[in-house]
């Protein structure tokens, strides 16, 4: 963990209201892991295919039970039916965990069922019937590999337009990187399209970066030799871990409140979420005032 720059005060404000990424099958590691998580942090539960809705469920059931905030994701063209998402959402409901949501369109290329995105889950009408009330979104600073750059843009602004005409509030959580310029040039545009929501930044908790250029891959990030030095690893070398000290530390001191507007920070935990809580833990005891 490289010693921080940015003043203690700017990062403790970026981490301060921090949310972290789970699957259902990582319910063991919560518990492991609770200890280090503060109080009421938000837990995004993600919506994988080899996973029943019986593992969804328990994960945010756990999730809940153990004092934090669940934000189930709902995949939209997953969802073989309206019947499907009111039973997903009713069961959330049912438990305490349907006030919070990340709606996604989803791998799938072509939809099982009704909803072909993420924006008509937003406007069928169906969240606040369960009493949802916040709806997360997602935002690509770097684009998407299968999605021209155009048509995110249309989609993220239909969906935050979505979320307040149905009296909706929300966020946006971006896919994560591993530079601060292309991250901050995208949020400056988003405020200029006129979207004020916040924005949850992207980032790899520690991870091997075998795991992390592999993952890079997958999700069209860019990983060229100059921006994964400035990140804290070669991609010429893939044995040993990376953190993101550096990319925090830049991001914290780089953001303008006015500029910006609300921006924080959502770990992706890529299966190693005590990893992960450990590793904020002792960064922000790198940098407690």
């Amino acid at each position: 963990m490289s010693t921080p720059t940015a003043s203690s005060s700017a990062v403790h404000t970026l981490l301060s209201d921090h949310s972290l990424e789970m699957t259902g099958k990582d319910v063991p590691h919560l518990l492991e892991a609770r200890g280090t998580i503060p109080a009421g942090t938000r837990i995004n539960v993600t919506y994988l295919e080899n996973e029943d809705l019986e593992t969804r469920l328990e994960a945010a059931r756990v999730v809940h039970e153990a004092g934090f905030v669940p934000v189930p994701h709902l995949s939209a063209r997953r969802l073989t039916s309206e019947g499907v998402l009111a039973e997903y959402l009713g069961a959330l409901h049912a438990i305490g965990a349907s006030t919070q949501v990340f709606a996604v369109g989803g791998d799938p290329t072509e939809p099982h069922g009704p909803f072909p995105d993420a924006l008509s889950i937003i406007s069928s009408g169906l969240l606040q019937d369960f009493d949802v009330r916040d709806v997360s979104i997602a935002g690509y600073p770097e684009g998407h590999p299968d999605i021209p750059t155009a048509d995110l843009w249309s989609a993220l602004t239909d969906k935050a337009s979505a979320i307040l005409e149905q009296g909706l509030t929300g966020s946006i959580i971006t896919q994560f990187g591993f530079d601060v310029d292309p991250v901050l040039r995208w949020i400056e545009e988003v405020r200029d399209r006129g979207v004020e929501l916040p924005v949850r930044v992207g980032v790899p908790g520690p991870a091997g970066i075998r795991r992390l250029v592999r993952y890079a891959a997958r999700f069209g990030v860019g990983t060229s030799a100059g921006i994964a030095k400035k990140y804290g690893f070669s991609i010429t070398n893939l044995m040993g871990t990376a953190g993101p000290d550096r990319f925090l530390d830049e991001l914290a001191s780089r953001l303008d409140a006015v500029r910006h507007g609300e921006v924080d920070v959502h770990f992706y935990t890529f299966g190693g979420l005590g990893a992960t809580s450990d590793w904020i833990a002792a960064y922000q005891a790198e940098v407690r005032p």
